[in-house]
């Protein structure tokens, strides 16, 4: 298994450098991928500050790596959780946050928009 950076990452899914797209292919091609969930928050800014993707559209690109069969990524199970949050109104750090939190550890924000966004997944306290 080998991890990858977020550039190899964003060049597969983007390739816009020819010679390292296609480099990121072949990793993909012919090894099992892991993913931290570091690497995928970093992505999901990179594709949305400088490819200029909404968070829907980041969030999609995401999930269709993440749904490739040799690719396994860090706490699967709330990275699948976050990306299907970010089409209910938060962004996938937020999300991230949340869902990261150990069971029976509360969770404080100023971010009143974040506070009500974030209600669906668990209960948000705003100071």
């Amino acid at each position: 298994m080998l991890a990858v950076d977020t550039n190899v990452v964003v060049r597969l899914l983007v390739n816009d450098d020819e010679r390292q797209g296609a480099l990121a292919r072949r990793l993909f091609e012919s090894d099992e991928i892991f993913i931290g969930v570091t690497v995928l928050l970093e992505a999901a800014w990179v594709l949305e500050s400088v490819y200029e993707l909404n968070a829907v559209e980041a969030a999609r690109a995401l999930r269709g790596l993440l749904g490739l069969p040799n690719v396994r990524v860090e706490d699967a199970s709330a990275v699948a959780t976050a990306l299907e949050a970010t089409g209910k109104g938060l962004e996938l750090a937020d999300a991230l946050h949340l869902l990261r939190v150990p069971p029976g550890v509360g969770f404080a924000t100023f971010d009143r928009g974040f506070a009500k966004a974030g209600r669906r997944l668990r209960t948000v306290r705003l100071v």
